[in-house]
């Protein structure tokens, strides 16, 4: 077998000695053998970031759809992409789309998802104090979810294309204040931006606007009411028609409530590459993709302020 020289692909090496393939693996909640899929770099003690699918998604989508696998092995952190159960997520609503069922009735997803970080800092990969839940549509729920009943467990959290409801903020109790990143599109058909149900015949009711619920984690993280900066992102792929404004917030230290805004998005995760595998029926069904900023990246430079 013909070794490669260091000098001639010293990138390629470095990922294969430094990082393991994502695999699956489960864990037994509550007597429910729970599914996942994990990357981890060769490091201990890293930091961790938990990635929440969408409804009908499993975590392999995220790791096939989205720039995550890339951002954690560059940077060098742990990911897990767990699965729901029936393809979604058991947040804090009980109230679904008409057509789409969620998880079997007294699923546990807090619990899943808190002995999931514990058995990864257990093991001594995950530094306690560095771990990071971000969640899209369902997954943007519940990574809400997990921030207002286990902020104990967690150092920041982002919500991508969701909203809050009435009852998911009554229930909203966070042990401490969160550093909290938001990501909405302004033609979300599921997931409407102005609140109310969306266009989509498989929206649901009762959403609270974007502005509502940047202004509830506002309040939670003791932030002044108004904008702090407004920053009109660089229009990178004009093709896709929409633009992203960053809006961020006067908090106290360590307490940080971003919103970015995407102008004519959908009910999509910006991203650098189509986030579906067939983008032109996701684009009829869902709205447009940014392609200005790419989700995961942005997501990560802004939990990683917060070590």
């Amino acid at each position: 077998m013909i070794r490669p020289a260091l000098h001639v692909a010293p990138f390629w090496l470095a990922a294969i000695c430094c990082f393991s393939p994502a695999w699956a693996d489960t864990i037994d909640v509550n007597g429910v053998m729970r599914s996942y899929t994990v990357q981890l770099p060769a490091k201990r003690l890293v930091p961790l970031v938990v990635v929440l699918h969408g409804k009908t998604q499993r975590g392999a989508d995220m790791v096939a759809r989205t720039a995550w696998p890339q951002v954690a092995k560059r940077e060098g952190f742990a990911v897990v992409f767990p699965d729901g159960l029936n393809h979604a997520w058991a947040d804090a609503r009980t109230k679904a789309g008409p057509a789409l069922r969620g998880p079997p009735e007294g699923t546990d997803d807090v619990a899943f998802i808190a002995k999931l970080v514990e058995k990864l800092v257990a093991n001594g990969t995950a530094d306690p104090g560095r771990v990071y839940v971000a969640g899209i549509s369902n997954g943007g729920a519940m990574a809400m979810t997990l921030a207002c009943a286990r902020a104990d467990l967690f150092t920041a959290g982002a919500s991508v294309i969701m909203n809050l409801t009435d009852e998911a903020a009554v229930t909203c109790h966070p042990s401490r204040p969160l550093p909290m990143l938001m990501m909405n599109g302004t033609a979300d058909p599921l997931v409407p931006y102005e609140g109310g149900r969306g266009s989509s015949y498989f929206a649901a009711d009762g959403f609270w606007s974007t502005e509502e619920t940047f202004a509830f984690w506002r309040k939670l993280n003791g932030c002044e009411t108004g904008d702090a900066n407004v920053t009109e992102m660089p229009d990178r792929a004009p093709a896709d028609q929409s633009t992203v404004t960053r809006i961020s917030s006067r908090c106290p230290r360590g307490h940080d409530v971003v919103l970015y805004r995407v102008n004519h998005g959908g009910h999509r995760m910006p991203g650098f590459a189509p986030d579906a595998r067939f983008p032109k029926v996701a684009t009829s069904l869902l709205g447009s993709q940014n392609g200005d900023i790419d989700g995961a990246e942005t997501i990560w430079t802004f939990f990683s302020q917060f070590p």
